[in-house]
Parts: C-alpha cells; sequence; structure tokens
C-alpha cells in the first residue's frame, strides 16, 4: 500500500486540472505544502510554478491578470484569516469583472495537544482561528468550502474548477486545515475526476426563433445602438459585434470598458457616452454589461426598448439592479451576435444594405468633429506641474503599438486615456470592473506573465497607487523578471471623492471652501511626492515629470528599460485636484 500526505494529492490535483501557477503569499499553516513542494523539486517533479507575492492584494490580482489574458483561472495561497482578509478586495474586483481565480486559504490548526501531525505549536494559532473565516469573501466568490479529509482532495478541487471556469466565471475559495494536509492518504482511495466527466459549463447560444426575432428587430429599426462593457473577453466576441454593427448599422458604446470591445476605429464605434446614442435611439442592445448608464442621468432610457444578451442578466450580486429590458437572454454574447448576423445576412437585400450603408455614413461628421474635438484637447499640454491628461495620454499613445497592452486604472481621468489612447485590436485593453482601488499593478504583472513577449502599459492614479501595494509589485517584476511601465497620475488626490460630494451638493460648504478632505498632498515642493523612487528601490528605472516637454523623452527612456527588462515608473505631474473643473 503506497501513502502520501493530502498535501501531495492537493498538488497532484492542481497539475490534473492544467493550474500553471500558485500565486503565494505563506504562513505556519502551509508547512504541508511546503514540504511537499521541495521533496517534488528534489525528485524533478514538475508542479505547478510558485510566484511569492509579498501582499495578497497582488497575487490575487496576477491571478486575475492571468486569466482576463488567457481565460484560464489560476490558484492563490493565502495565510489564514489575515490573508482572506488582505485578499478580500482583490477578490470583490475579479468577481465584478467574472474572472475565475481558486483561493485557498489555509486554516488554524484544530487540535491543540500534539494529537495529530501539524497540531497548534504557537502563539498564531489560537488567535487566527475565526469562527465564519469564508464570511469575509462569501460575498465575492461562487463557491466556498473547506477541505474535510485528503480523500476527496480531487473531487473538492475538481468542484472548485468547475465552479470557477463555468459561466459566469468567478473567483471560489478552499479553506485547508493543517492536520487535513499533513494526513497520510492511502493513494487507492483518493479517486480522480476528469474533465471530460466533471468540466465546467459554458453559456451557449438561444433558440433559432429568437435569433430571429432579434434580427427582424434590428432590421426594421432606424437608429439602434449598444452597451457593452466585458463582450471583448474573447477576440471572437469583439469581431462579431464589430460584423453586426456593420451589417446592421448599430453605433456601439463601451460603458465602463472593462476591455477592448468592439475596434476603435470602426465606424460603429460611436464613443463611451452612451447618453449621446440614447438621444435618437429606437432600440437599444444590452450585451454583457452591469452599468449601461446612470438611471437618473438618462430619464428618456426607460422608454426605450431594450434587448439583453448577457452571461450574467441577472446580476445575481447585485441585490437592487434597476435596469429594465423587453427581452433578456442569459446566453454566450458572441454564440448570439453569431446567430443574429446569419439570420440577418440571409434576410437582408440591395435595399436594406444601401440603407444601412447611408446611416453609417450619416455619422462622418459625428466622428469627424469628435476627432477634431479630442485633437484640440491633446493640444492643451497645461503648464509647469500641471500637464493635461489628454496631452499626457497622447504622447503616450504616439509611442504604442497596435500590440501592446493597457492597463487603466486612471479612475476619473478614465474618459481622457480612453479617449486619447484607442485600441483597436482585441485583448489590448484591460481595466478590473470592481470599485477596489488599486487592482491594475497585480493586474499588469499577471498579463505580462501570460504574455512575456508583449509590452504592458499600466496607467493609474496617485491615489489608486498607494492601495496597490506598490513594493509588492515591482518586487515581484525584479525577482521574476516581469517588466511593467506604469505611467502615475499624480494630481495630489482624490478627484473622485471630490467630485461625489459636488454631486450630491453642488451649492454646498465643501464647494465654497474647497474643503473636501481628498488632498494627498498640497502640492508644495517638500510634500512632492516621487512614486518613481518607491520603484527604485527594486530594481526599476524612474522618471519625474512636471513640464510637458519633458515627458516624450522620458517616456522613451522608460521603454528602453522595459527592452533591458526592467519595469519602469514615471510620475507624471498632471492637472491638480484643486484645478479640476467641478463634476
Amino acid at each position: 500500500m503506497t501513502t502520501h500526505t493530502a498535501a501531495h494529492h492537493l498538488l497532484q490535483g492542481l497539475v490534473d486540472l492544467g493550474i500553471d501557477y500558485v500565486f503565494a503569499n505563506l504562513g505556519t499553516d502551509h508547512a504541508p505544502i511546503i514540504e511537499e513542494l521541495a521533496r517534488w523539486e528534489k525528485t524533478n517533479r514538475k508542479h505547478p510554478d510558485v510566484i511569492v507575492c509579498p501582499h495578497e492584494n497582488v497575487a490575487v490580482h496576477m491571478a486575475g491578470g492571468y486569466a482576463l489574458a488567457t481565460g484560464k483561472g489560476q490558484a492563490v495561497l493565502v495565510h489564514v484569516d489575515a490573508g482572506t482578509a488582505n485578499a478580500a478586495m482583490a477578490l470583490h474586483n475579479l468577481a465584478r469583472t467574472r474572472l475565475p481565480v481558486l483561493v485557498m486559504a489555509g486554516r488554524a490548526p484544530f487540535t491543540i495537544h500534539g494529537e495529530l501531525t501539524g497540531s497548534r505549536d504557537t502563539y498564531v494559532h489560537f488567535v487566527q482561528d475565526p469562527y465564519d473565516m469564508a464570511g469575509i469573501v462569501r460575498p465575492y466568490v461562487k463557491w466556498e468550502y473547506m477541505l474535510p479529509s485528503g480523500v476527496v482532495v480531487n473531487e473538492v478541487l475538481r468542484r472548485a474548477h468547475t465552479m470557477m471556469q463555468s459561466d459566469p466565471k468567478g473567483p471560489v475559495y478552499l479553506t485547508l486545515p493543517r492536520e487535513i494536509l499533513a494526513a497520510e492518504i492511502d493513494d487507492d482511495k483518493v479517486s480522480s475526476f476528469p474533465e471530460s466527466k466533471y468540466g465546467p459549463v459554458k453559456a451557449g447560444g438561444i433558440a433559432p426563433e429568437d435569433a430571429d426575432a432579434i434580427a427582424a428587430e434590428l432590421m426594421a429599426a432606424n437608429n439602434p445602438i449598444a452597451a457593452t462593457t466585458y463582450l471583448g473577453r474573447t477576440a471572437e466576441g469583439v469581431a462579431v459585434l464589430d460584423a453586426l454593427a456593420r451589417e446592421c448599422g448599430i453605433r456601439v458604446f463601451e460603458s465602463f470598458p472593462a476591455m477592448l470591445n468592439i475596434p476603435h476605429d470602426s465606424p460603429c464605434f460611436g464613443g463611451f457616452n452612451v447618453g449621446e446614442g440614447l438621444k435618437d435611439a429606437d432600440l437599444g442592445l444590452l450585451l454583457d454589461t452591469d452599468v449601461p448608464f446612470i438611471p437618473q442621468d438618462q430619464p428618456k432610457a426607460a422608454a426605450l426598448r431594450w434587448i439583453q444578451i448577457d452571461v450574467d442578466p441577472l446580476k445575481e450580486n447585485i441585490p437592487v439592479w434597476g435596469f429594465a429590458t423587453d427581452r433578456r437572454y442569459q446566453a454566450d454574447c458572441a454564440t448570439v451576435l453569431r446567430q443574429v448576423l446569419d439570420a440577418v445576412r440571409r434576410r437582408a437585400d440591395d435595399g436594406f444594405r444601401r440603407r444601412i450603408k447611408t446611416r453609417i455614413e450619416s455619422w462622418t461628421p459625428a466622428r469627424e468633429a469628435r476627432a477634431k474635438r479630442l485633437v484640440a484637447a491633446a493640444a492643451n499640454a497645461g503648464g509647469s506641474d500641471a500637464m493635461t491628461v489628454a496631452y499626457l495620454a497622447a504622447t503616450l499613445n504616439q509611442r504604442l503599438t497596435p500590440d501592446d497592452i493597457v492597463v487603466n486604472e486612471a479612475v476619473r481621468n478614465t474618459a481622457a486615456m480612453l479617449n486619447q489612447m484607442p485600441r483597436t485590436k482585441p485583448l489590448t485593453y484591460f481595466a478590473h470592473a470592481g470599485g477596489g482601488l488599486g487592482g491594475s499593478g497585480g493586474i499588469a504583472l499577471g498579463v505580462k506573465l501570460a504574455w512575456p513577449e508583449r509590452r504592458v502599459v499600466q496607467v493609474v492614479g496617485d491615489g489608486s497607487f498607494h492601495f496597490m501595494s506598490p513594493d509588492a509589485v515591482y518586487a515581484v517584476s525584479q525577482q521574476f523578471v516581469l517588466p511593467i511601465f506604469t505611467v502615475v497620475l499624480d494630481n495630489r488626490g482624490w478627484q473622485a471623492v471630490k467630485a461625489s460630494v459636488q454631486r450630491v451638493y453642488p451649492e454646498g460648504v465643501a464647494a465654497e471652501s474647497e474643503k473636501f478632505q481628498a488632498r494627498l498632498s498640497s502640492g508644495k515642493p517638500e510634500e512632492r511626492r516621487r512614486f518613481d523612487e518607491l520603484a527604485r528601490a527594486f530594481g526599476a528605472h524612474g522618471e519625474y515629470v512636471a513640464e510637458p516637454g519633458d515627458l516624450g523623452p522620458a517616456i522613451d527612456r522608460c521603454f528602453a528599460a522595459l527592452k533591458a527588462k526592467r519595469s519602469a515608473v514615471l510620475t507624471a505631474r498632471v492637472t491638480s485636484l484643486s484645478d479640476v473643473a467641478k463634476g
């Protein structure tokens, strides 16, 4: 009879699932796993590569970035309740972005007197044993469980993997008691569960008659529009949306985009303000979007006829949603749009095609006017210590290639970044869909890990930079040779906080006195924050730019550092919080 520890079978189960990486922040609860990893390495046995991260925020977001790039969920190891608490915000972001990740947390030992291998042997084992550890992250995961025995480790892992990879994808959470991991298990008692018997469930298409009905409505409409946020998680989705939009004359708007959903050079791309399309629309499509617009800003939207196609149309994890639709389909958007496109092409005649051609051509003046506005905005460089974000984004965009990856967390400056940095290829723009700041650093590292040959550019506000555990980001970059370029937009505060107060109290005392409790520094020379210097401590190249004319050469030096396999951080002094207009 051959026996191995449950930790051994856990590692083998991860291998069998095709898990490439374990992003780890380890603790006393992981001793059996660490011992087993050392044993496997001594015998040259293949196991998932371990990426040790100095903070869980980076570990979970790295797994999310890898999933954004590849669609494949990875594993994360965190330390009991403390590591789970640190991981919670990142899990919120991944849940809202529908990204698969298997977070495994050790549990404090449950035996006290040495009854089993792995019993409590230090102070923290008593204080890190809360009543409901999973409760810390339960709102953000699709499934959670505690491994009760090594005998069922493969079944539990397969269940976790099936849940996270099934549509809609999302995080799952598994806890691992130390005594369970250390226990010896008869190998014959550990069953295997192949994917062919127990794999994830994928969303599919809709009934042919429903596809025909949608096609008929689109062909009858005079001004159809579409709003989408995360349809672009596959290249196929981007291509078929663009094709259908061109076939039916649909203006497509990206609403709070988590990724590129339609090429920004498409004649059917309408921009990022759905409200512009709502002015004269007679039919709307909601395609994989959680918040297509802000209802109180668009009171007429409720009167429009809407068709919703979404991998998650009910928004089960959003208690109050508030977007009424006339037709609702839970399905894979790319599949459904392909069905509708085929139906349109079967029905279309020359008259219809001429009508659509004329409609698309009629948008040319508006597109040209928008382009002129953007050029004018980019031409305004601003001044010393007050570069405009439009100028910065345009200057950066001049140096990007279509294959470069942009990871955006500019928050309130996102509109300027999106407008001045148009992307045209699928999977070249990413932003998490959650409300937790500080995710972009880890996401950029995860994308770089998945696509080491691609250049990854992260744009982040100074407020978000503080949240992203930057020392951990650049430590991981240095140790695992994952060079990324970070541009920090230093406006000396949280602009979103200021804007929120102005929206609720536009004529209030805070607005009158400029007291928004949102400043990070006064802007005095002695208070200037050198975010680039922090990154230098971990081998990164650093640049500090206060004058607009210095920006282009500084970016070029940062790109040169990437070629030398060093990360680069550029602190850009942009228009300050106090100079930003209301709203």
